[in-house]
């Protein structure tokens, strides 16, 4: 199984955005976190990171026929991107979403979610671990 592994805007801010929330791990802390998961499970995952809508909107569209599956990250663009939506539509790829938080006991504005109109299963609340609960499920 070959997975994509994407993440938005502010996540290279790992570790020095807001840490009370986040955790102290850094974003290079979560690549290597995701790597010995996905080693452990026998995934291969890329991993990416844009704080650029369209860069993500690319990749999404990239993913097609070369990716089994997508655990996205969207991070604000999850409340915010139509265009990312209609990009998981158009790719029809596995999609699974997660976030660190739990967006759903935070600000009202951050309880909709785009990606998790068609993502399969959403991970959120866990830190890291939400990586590793999204990659053990698509791991079946």
């Amino acid at each position: 199984m070959k997975v994509l592994v994407l993440n938005g805007p502010n996540l290279n801010m790992l570790g020095l955005r807001e840490p009370e929330l986040y955790g102290k791990g850094t974003y290079a802390d979560l690549e290597t976190f995701v790597s010995e998961t996905a080693s452990r499970l026998g995934i291969e995952v890329e991993m990416r990171q844009t704080n650029h809508e369209g860069t993500l909107v690319d990749w999404i569209q990239q993913s097609r026929g070369v990716f089994d599956a997508i655990v996205l990250n969207a991070a604000a663009y999850t409340h915010t991107s139509v265009a990312v939506l209609d990009a998981l539509k158009a790719v029809k790829a596995r999609c699974v979403e997660v976030h660190l938080t739990d967006p759903k006991t935070r600000e009202e504005f951050r309880h909709v979610s785009y990606v998790g109109m068609v993502a399969e299963k959403t991970f959120a609340g866990l830190g890291f671990g939400s990586y590793s609960a999204a990659l053990e499920y698509l791991a079946g």
